[in-house]
Parts: C-alpha cells; sequence; structure tokens
C-alpha cells in the first residue's frame, strides 16, 4: 500500500528541521526526500544527504525539464523536490514528509490534492528571534532578512491542514507523529482555533 505524502512548512527558526529530522529518526515508516537548492553547504552538511547540492544553470534546466513538484526563490536561492524521488518512496509504502516553505507547500498541495500540509508555529516572536541567533549558521543580514519575513510567513498558517505549536520540542514531536502515523484531529487547525486565537494575535501583531 502506498505511503502518504505530508508537507511541513514553517517561518525560519521555528525548529521544523529538528523536528522533521527527529521524526524520521524514531520512525522507520516516514521517509524524506533530499530536495535540490543553489544555495551553498553549511558546515557539516553533505551533498546528497541533506540536499542536491548544484548550480543556477543545472537548477533552472532540472526546471524546465518539468523535473520538480515544486519549486520556489527563499532568499536569494532557489529549492526544488523531484517528482521521481517522491514517487519512488511512496511506493515503498513508506510515508513522506517534505520540509518546505509555504509557497513550496502550496505548489505542492495544488498539485497534488491528496498531501496534508502542517504548519509549524513558534510559541513566540522572542523565542523565533532567540532560536535564529542559537543555531549559528546565518549572517546578522540573513537573521534580518529572515526575521522580518516571520510574520508574513506565519500569516499563511490559515492555508495548511494541521497546525503544531513548537514550545516544547518533545511535545510538539509527539505532535507532529500523531499527525503524520494517524491524521490526529486534536491537531488540526480548525480544532484549535479557540487555543491558538491568542498566540496567533501575538505572533502576526506583535505591534498591537
Amino acid at each position: 500500500m502506498p505511503g502518504e505524502l505530508f508537507v511541513v512548512a514553517a517561518p525560519s527558526g521555528a525548529g521544523k528541521t529538528s523536528l522533521v529530522r527527529a521524526l524520521i529518526e524514531r520512525h522507520p515508516e516516514v521517509g524524506v526526500t533530499v530536495s535540490h537548492t543553489t544555495r551553498a553547504p553549511r558546515t557539516r552538511e553533505i551533498n546528497g544527504l541533506n540536499y542536491h547540492f548544484v548550480t543556477p544553470d543545472v537548477f533552472s534546466a532540472m526546471e524546465d525539464a518539468g523535473k520538480f513538484l515544486e519549486s520556489a526563490a527563499v532568499f536569494g536561492n532557489r529549492y526544488g523536490t523531484s517528482h521521481a524521488e517522491i514517487e519512488r518512496i511512496l511506493n515503498t509504502g513508506h510515508h513522506i514528509v517534505l520540509e518546505i516553505d509555504w509557497q513550496g507547500a502550496e505548489q505542492v498541495c495544488a498539485l497534488r490534492p491528496d498531501a496534508i500540509s502542517i504548519f509549524i508555529l513558534p510559541p513566540s516572536l522572542e523565542v523565533l528571534m532567540k532560536r535564529l541567533h542559537g543555531r549559528g549558521q546565518d549572517s546578522q543580514d540573513s537573521i534580518n532578512t529572515r526575521s522580518a519575513a516571520a510574520v508574513d510567513e506565519m500569516s499563511h498558517y490559515k492555508e495548511f491542514d494541521y497546525v503544531v505549536v513548537n514550545d516544547d520540542f518533545e511535545t510538539a514531536l509527539d505532535a507532529l507523529a500523531a499527525v503524520v502515523l494517524n491524521k490526529d484531529a486534536r491537531y488540526t487547525r480548525e480544532a484549535q482555533i479557540p487555543e491558538l486565537t491568542p498566540l496567533l494575535v501575538r505572533l502576526l501583531h506583535p505591534s498591537e
């Protein structure tokens, strides 16, 4: 029986990469595709494991050939997810979790109506900024750009099926696993509106 396709998006610093990595490590029935990107590798990133690092010309050629399910420009770099890799993994019976930005998630859900979307929110803007500084892999200019974009990115939460708040990491990981493995209705966006409303006001209207 084929697996199911999930897309996970979040603003930079919300912790989606760590959550998805931990989910895959703990649950062998969950797979992940390796995306293509034009950005340079960060420290300890391995080509073919973390990403397929390619030149802009190679990326454009793949895009023109229709090889990507989704592609997006994010902070001056381009990212794409291969059709072939997705089908290969789903046909093994494994679920797939795509860790992408909201633009990519929008593309995937338009092309694959069967895809299930999950948005990760931080518990506050202060925590988001602390995480951006604490991970030590971005320049100050990059941090400024990402933090400025965060409010707009978070406003797209309402386009997603499920919402997980990453306050306590283990609790958030359990929630993400409950969605991917069981589609737990407790974490649907609609079910959480009363609980999420005060947080969303603080995140989306910080000056009020």
